[in-house]
């Protein structure tokens, strides 16, 4: 199936996806020749991306689409009643089930699922979605009576899924289930020129919503916005020109320096973004990211303290390279080897001077229980704080914090947070 470039066109028109970078030319050409079909579809992309426009592309060029529509979000359900969301229950099958209950899959019936952060679903649920994928069949929570449906699934995800696979969070049956037909929506960053147009159609959109004169960057401003990253994409691009259209009220022409002082400024953490492709190989989400950052920072405090304790005592390697090389540990500055500049040494003072103080040195080796529990108050500190920010609404906090509504709840509850 030939689609030409004009029919790409005619559908991007048509499902309001603006932008002519390669990337998103392809992802939007496989969506449409693969439309027809009943396969399986696994659209992978960062978050705020547009992936659900892709499936919304996939089913209204299908033969289903006259039938439901649902899109779902997996990590927003809490995993104690994704089953029932997903596959309905019945009468008395848990507490709180007061009447049967049809689920998802049963009221979409010859229509299409858009299961999203397909990777945020539990384990138990993964394997009735294979037994739905494999064969149209389904039970309700608290019933033996097998189910029929036929539903096509369009699923989404902003994480490695095969890396998940391998860390034994992602059932490999069912990944090789889903992605049968892969689409790879591209990042803004990734997308050229695309970010310009975009601002052009987001600045009309919102100066017709209320009222006032669109918003025009100047060239310097263009270059500013086309080298910044916007780890939020597109959703956070429109966001700004939002927020710029209704605060920037005295001119309409947006200079770099106007634009600067809205961009937020990018993370010191730049390995944070881009997680698609920059650790597409270690399977490592933003979160996990972090948290490997903050394990080598403490394990880095550790090791130091090891070898300050070995410096005090005199013994050891440090202490006999220390004895060796007297002139070594000199404070010439903190310049980077990495660069072919002056090595980072430390300014140590000298053996008598330990000596002399070290009646009065206190004894570091128990920090190292304290450290194992810091990045678990650290957590506990900055969800109390989301909460607070966004008055205890749970959506809000977990998008602030970058985590879904369902890993939120359940981190409220392992660490008892009142709300």
């Amino acid at each position: 199936m030939t689609i030409s470039d004009l029919e790409i066109q005619s559908v991007k028109q048509r499902f309001g996806i603006i932008g002519n970078s390669p990337l998103l030319n392809n992802a939007v050409r496989v969506a449409m020749q693969v439309a027809p079909t009943d396969m399986s579809v696994l659209i992978t992309g960062e978050s705020g991306s547009g992936k659900e426009s892709f499936s919304k592309i996939i089913h209204s060029l299908s033969p289903r689409k006259h039938g439901q529509f649902i899109a779902i979000n997996c990590g927003s359900i809490p995993e104690g009643t994704i089953d029932s969301e997903l596959f309905g229950h019945e009468k008395g099958s848990f507490t709180g089930a007061h009447e049967a209950r049809k689920g998802y899959f049963e009221v979409t019936n010859g229509g299409t699922i858009f299961l999203d952060e397909i990777g945020e679903m539990p384990l138990g649920t993964q394997a009735r979605l294979l037994r739905v994928l494999e064969n149209g069949e389904f039970l309700k929570v608290g019933s033996s009576k097998v189910q029929k449906t036929d539903v096509r699934v369009v699923a989404a995800t902003n994480v490695n899924l095969m890396a998940s696979v391998e860390q034994g969070k992602f059932r490999e049956d069912l990944y090789y289930r889903l992605s049968t037909v892969p689409i790879f929506v591209p990042p803004l960053r990734e997308r050229g020129r695309d970010a310009e147009l975009l601002f052009r159609k987001f600045a009309t959109d919102f100066a017709e919503k209320y009222k006032v004169k669109p918003i025009a960057l100047t060239e310097e401003a263009k270059e500013i916005l086309l080298k910044y990253r916007f780890p939020g994409n597109i959703r956070q691009l429109k966001n700004l020109v939002e927020q710029i259209s209704v605060l920037s009220t005295d001119t309409t022409e947006i200079t770099g320096e106007i634009l600067q002082r809205y961009l937020p400024k990018e993370s010191s953490l730049p390995a944070l973004y881009g997680r698609e492709r920059s650790f597409e190989n270690e399977g490592l989400s933003e979160r996990d990211i972090l948290y490997k950052v903050l394990f080598d920072m403490k394990k880095d405090m550790t090791d130091l303290k090891k070898i300050v304790l070995d410096l005090m005592n005199g013994n050891g390697q440090a202490g006999q390279l220390v004895k060796d090389n007297p002139g070594l540990f000199e404070d010439v500055g903190d310049e980077d080897t990495s660069r072919g500049k002056e090595p980072v040494v430390l300014n140590i003072p000298s053996q008598k001077a330990i000596d002399d103080d070290i009646e009065d040195v206190h004894d570091i080796t128990h920090e190292t229980e304290d450290d194992s529990l810091s990045i678990e108050k650290k957590e506990k500190e900055l969800i109390m704080r989301a909460l607070q920010k966004n008055n205890n609404k749970r959506k809000y906090a977990a998008r602030d914090l970058g985590i879904s509504e369902r890993t939120l709840y359940r981190k409220i509850k392992q660490y008892e947070i009142e709300e």
